[in-house]
């Protein structure tokens, strides 16, 4: 993962989103009391909504089997 500190990605705020939205790798911003992590809202996205599934009870077990059973073995059709 790449690390700036502030000064410099204040300098290249603007090509490092357009980094972070073409690679999906996370930007390091490091400053002198904190530290952020820049990221593509795409990326944010998609981490917030596995959050939530798996927050839902037994969403991650059922999603781990779901992955582990092969194609020809799923419904053809939904029965809801």
């Amino acid at each position: 993962m790449a690390s700036l500190n502030v000064t410099e990605a204040r300098s290249k705020l603007y090509s490092l989103i357009d980094e972070t939205a073409e690679t999906h790798k996370p930007i390091v911003i490091t400053g002198k009391r904190h530290n952020a992590v820049l990221l593509a809202e795409s990326d944010w996205n998609a981490i917030n909504e596995t959050l939530y599934l798996l927050s839902v009870p037994s969403m991650g077990e059922s999603i781990r089997v779901g992955m582990a059973t092969e194609l020809e073995n799923c419904q053809q059709e939904l029965d809801w």
